[in-house]
Parts: C-alpha cells; sequence; structure tokens
C-alpha cells in the first residue's frame, strides 16, 4: 500500500474527501517527522515505535576505487514493529476488520 492507497481507503472508511483524507495523513506523518527530528520517540500501541539509532563514525571503503573514506556519525530512524502487528503478520493472530 503507498500513500496515495492510504489516503483512497481513509477517505472511503470515514465517508471525507480525498482532500480532508489527504490532510489528516500529512499531518500524521508531518507529526512523525517533526518528534523524529527532535530526537523524541514515537510509540503507537498495537502498531510500533519510530526511533533513531546513533551510529559512530568510521573509515570506510569506496568498493569502486578502494579509496579510504570517512563516514560521520549519523542517526537514522528505525521503525520497530509492536507485538500485535509481528503477531498479525506471522498469522498467529486473526485478520480484523478494516475499522480496527
Amino acid at each position: 500500500m503507498n500513500k496515495s492507497q492510504l489516503i483512497d481507503k481513509l477517505a472511503v472508511l470515514t465517508n471525507q474527501t480525498n482532500k480532508v483524507a489527504e490532510g489528516s495523513v500529512n499531518i500524521f506523518f508531518s507529526n512523525i517527522k517533526q518528534a523524529l527530528s527532535t530526537s523524541d520517540k514515537v510509540e503507537i500501541r498495537g502498531f510500533g515505535s519510530f526511533l533513531l539509532k546513533s551510529y559512530n563514525a568510521y573509515t570506510g571503503r569506496n568498493p569502486k576505487t578502494g579509496e579510504k573514506v570517512y563516514v560521520p556519525k549519523k542517526e537514522l530512524p528505525f521503525f520497530r514493529a509492536g507485538k500485535d502487528l509481528r503477531e498479525r503478520v506471522d498469522g498467529s493472530m486473526p485478520p480484523q476488520s478494516d475499522l480496527d
């Protein structure tokens, strides 16, 4: 499912226009991005959590030339699936309706 399909589904389930559903989806993702950019953790019970993982700087190697390259310290977003989502994907939990 991509973003436009999510918007279409939300519009149908909530009897709203696609424009209103698109605004809701954009607000949702914008708030997650904003929280992560300020190093906050975002936890959605039953779904999962978004957090930042820190990686130390290191000396890498360009695979094409073999030249050594300095890779600076960085933080990358990381998603950890919640228990309900893991069980649903694993098949050990029955499917739910669209409104759950």
